[in-house]
């Protein structure tokens, strides 16, 4: 049923593995997939994964450094499969502990982890408990545990007001430790020593989900409350439990700080995500080329594309590029006006006398009602011929929810494959973003003629300077679509626009 177990160190030294009968594939490239994709990049809130064919389920053990993946066919119910990967875990802890307790990383390297014999004995275990299972039964809303804790909180107990009146009065139960008591039962050995009391207060314990839960329920309110998507906020406290769970705190260190950093350094992994756009020194590589740089913008109706579309011209022309702008929005009235008048006023901070007679700017335009798709195309054979160095496409605002305009924009990408395309987005919005950024994917996606379609490559938040520290937008849309933001635009002017700061971002995030 399973086709690979394997168990491995965070720094990457697997200590041992499984491969089922007849699988010749090997389980290295969906293991690096699941490490490169979720766990370095801290989406730990759920622990699937799926990678071609298969599933994935995996399990961090903070306490020991390690990670625990299994693999089976996603055509597969495995029922048992989170039991069994708990079971292997606590197995194989128990066996091991006294070597894995050693210090050092060459611990994984000279000792010898033969566990064949017990994986087989808990797997057979697992698969007949998974046969003899019975179905579950529906249960109704007052067997359901949110019922039980709203009848709980609803139930007073009968000395609790009583005790809450007498608050002032000393508990004659109640026992006192002095000094001199201390060190009386130190020497006794009571306490196992003075010592090792004291190191029970301060450091050396391992976290568990109930020392957090009341931290991550706070954690998770606050942002919410700063803009971050319901959704996503669960999934990065889930995340943040999964990746402290068991783990050992440190020295005079509180249960809310620790969460409170590895959040932290959590945000800021998001905000960092495995691709980096680098767009003057794209443009320079197709420049050598021969062939114009070309950058789609899409993204909701009133966000702001045409106004950051001319923001990033102007950058570009600053930067000595040539830009042709294509008019690609033929629907709304006046866009292509508008872009128009960008165009006049970009070329008159750049006089074309200043660049041999030649505009830094032009706008490349077949009035309305015609296809995008069409013009787009139009506009870079024209690029091509007279040697513009980046081609900027305009398209038109589109609910995420209007099938044939969503049709519209799958096929201008498609067509046209662009170098970029750029998702523009408002800073003001929460639960929204993931809507917005989760249909723009689909919709590419189902209507790609490629196996490997385009999809989102970056982002454009735009509105930044309204949102004061209501920053969780950026959270929310680098998180769904684990793909840089590239610029954020912070004004009115051709000048305001940034790149983004990430610790800057976190911490107005963090703040109370």
């Amino acid at each position: 049923m399973l086709d690979f177990f394997a168990i491995f160190s965070k720094g990457g030294i697997v200590l041992w593995c499984f491969q089922g009968a007849g699988v010749t594939e090997p389980f290295a490239g969906p293991v690096n997939a699941l490490i490169r994709s979720v766990i370095l990049q801290e989406r730990s809130g759920s622990n699937s994964f799926t990678h071609n064919a298969l599933s994935l389920k995996y399990k961090l053990d903070n306490e020991f450094e390690l990670v625990f993946v299994v693999g089976f066919q996603r055509i597969l119910t495995l029922t048992y499969v989170d039991k069994f990967i708990d079971d292997v875990q606590l197995h194989f802890r128990d066996r091991y502990k006294n070597e894995l307790e050693q210090k050092g990383a060459m611990k994984f390297l000279l000792n010898d982890f033969e566990f064949e014999d017990d994986f087989k004995s808990l797997l057979r275990d697992a698969e007949e408990s998974g046969r003899v299972r019975n179905p579950v039964a529906m249960r109704n809303f007052t067997e359901s545990q949110k019922s039980q804790k709203t009848v709980k909180s609803m139930i007073e107990s009968k000395g609790e007001s009583k005790n809450k009146a007498q608050g002032g009065k000393k508990n004659k139960n109640l026992y006192f430790l002095t000094l001199p008591s201390l060190l009386h039962r130190a020497k006794k050995g009571a306490f196992g020593g003075m010592f090792s009391m004291l190191k029970g207060l301060v450091g050396s314990k391992s976290l568990t989900r109930d020392d957090m839960e009341s931290v991550l329920d706070k954690m998770r309110d606050h942002l919410i409350a700063k803009n971050v998507a319901a959704d996503i906020a669960s999934q990065l406290c889930e995340s943040i439990a999964k990746k402290l769970e068991g783990k050992v705190m440190g020295t005079f260190t509180t249960v809310a700080s620790t969460v409170k950093q590895a959040l932290q350094d959590s945000l800021v992994q998001i905000l960092q995500p495995k691709r980096r756009v680098d767009i003057l020194r794209d443009v320079l590589e197709a420049r050598a080329q021969r062939k114009p740089f070309i950058i789609t913008f899409c993204g909701v109706n009133g966000v702001g594309k045409s106004t950051n579309l001319a923001k990033i011209s102007f950058w570009l022309i600053e930067n000595g590029y040539t830009v042709l702008i294509a008019a690609c929005d033929t629907f709304r009235a006046g866009a292509v006006e508008q872009l128009r008048t960008h165009q006049r006023r970009l070329n008159s901070l750049h006089p074309p006398e200043q660049n041999g007679g030649r505009p830094m700017v032009q706008l490349f335009e077949k009035g309305y009602g015609k296809d995008a798709a069409g013009i787009a195309m139009e506009a870079i054979a024209y690029a091509r011929n007279q040697g513009f160095d980046v081609v900027l496409v305009d398209t038109a605002g589109r609910m995420q929810d209007n099938a044939p305009l969503m049709t519209a924009l799958a096929k201008l990408i498609a067509v046209n494959t662009p170098d970029l395309v750029l998702f523009v987005g408002e800073a003001l919005v929460g639960n929204e973003a993931v809507d917005q950024l989760v249909k723009f994917n689909q919709a590419l996606a189902d209507h790609s003629m490629s196996d490997k379609p385009r999809l989102i490559d970056g982002i454009v938040l735009t509105k930044f300077d309204t949102i004061d520290d209501k920053v969780g937008a950026a959270i929310s849309m680098t998180y769904i679509t684990g793909q840089p933001i590239v610029f954020v635009g912070t004004g009115q002017t051709y000048n305001d626009l940034r790149s983004l700061n990430a610790r800057a971002v976190v911490n107005a995030l963090m703040k109370a």
